[in-house]
């Protein structure tokens, strides 16, 4: 019993010395910089950020957290007319450009009315067939209709990515971030 007090009193007191912390860090305008991934949503260029990544090589490569259990998202199935927790990015290995997105928050921040979005995403790999004329992609219907005319080849993996996006063309920055675009890539 005095085990238990003293642990909850413990809890308590980390509770409280977190918790003044991050007050802290907002009241004295503490700022982290993470550096941004562009792609691309509807032919509109979109910002996100990489910080988890269910594969330890992923991880290295993207300079992210190797979370393993992201891969466990994948496992649970949605009851019929549920949508899952994981939706696709389409990422393109043998051409540079920026990853595909099927959705965003619409808009950015606390008033996203978009049901469809999440920033677990499950890597689709897009791969331009030999003697396919490379060109930018730039939405979902454009990578399905490459794959459907044989110019791509789509390979579904197991990688999960937590990537939340943070900008996007049309709505801006999410709210009360500062980001700080240093490269304007038309085609990122």
């Amino acid at each position: 019993m005095m085990h238990s007090i003293w642990r909850h009193a413990a809890c308590a007191l980390l509770l409280q010395s977190a918790l003044c912390s991050a007050a802290q860090a907002q009241q004295s305008g503490d700022t982290v910089e993470l550096p941004l991934v562009s792609g691309w949503f509807e032919g509109k260029v979109v910002r996100y950020v990489t910080t988890d990544v269910s594969d330890r090589q992923a991880a290295t490569d993207m300079n992210a957290n190797y979370v393993p259990r992201l891969a466990n998202a994948l496992n649970r199935q949605p009851q019929p007319g549920q949508p899952g927790a994981v939706e696709r990015i389409y990422s393109f290995v043998n051409a540079k450009q920026g990853g595909v997105l099927p959705s965003l928050p619409a808009p950015l921040g606390a008033a996203n009315a978009n049901l469809n979005y999440s920033p677990l995403w499950q890597v689709h790999k897009v791969r331009w067939l030999p003697g396919k004329k490379i060109r930018l992609l730039t939405s979902e219907e454009q990578v399905l209709a490459a794959e459907e005319a044989g110019d791509v080849s789509i390979e579904k993996t197991n990688l999960v990515v937590n990537c939340p996006v943070v900008f996007s063309a049309a709505d801006g920055a999410l709210p009360h971030a500062v980001l700080h675009l240093v490269k304007q890539d038309p085609e990122p």
